[in-house]
């Protein structure tokens, strides 16, 4: 099968391909969550390693909020929103919000 493009047929234009925004996650203090499900929280959704969690939490707090990530927007919200569902699910007023980095 022979096929014969013709340079007239395509147009071929230079396109700059920009990165995603980036979104920060940030946890927000609050008097009633436990530092041990904050902790897990960052363990089991953000993937922080015991000790990354342990220095977030106690950075939440101390100083009342910290990032925990930054993401493409999709992930950002997915985690923010599966935060607050567990949070809600285990009685937790655990607040988080996203930021645009």
């Amino acid at each position: 099968m022979d096929i014969n493009f013709s340079a007239d047929i395509f147009s071929v234009t230079e396109t700059e391909l920009l990165e995603p925004k980036k979104y920060q996650v940030v946890f927000l203090n609050d008097d009633f969550t436990t530092k041990e499900f904050v902790t897990q929280v960052l363990e089991v959704i953000y993937h922080k390693n015991n000790q990354e969690a342990e220095f977030l939490m106690e950075k939440v707090h101390q100083e009342g909020s910290a990032v925990v990530g930054t993401y493409t927007y999709d992930i950002a919200a997915t985690r923010v929103n599966l935060t607050i569902k567990v949070a809600r699910e285990y009685g937790f007023p655990l607040r988080c919000e996203m930021r645009e980095a």
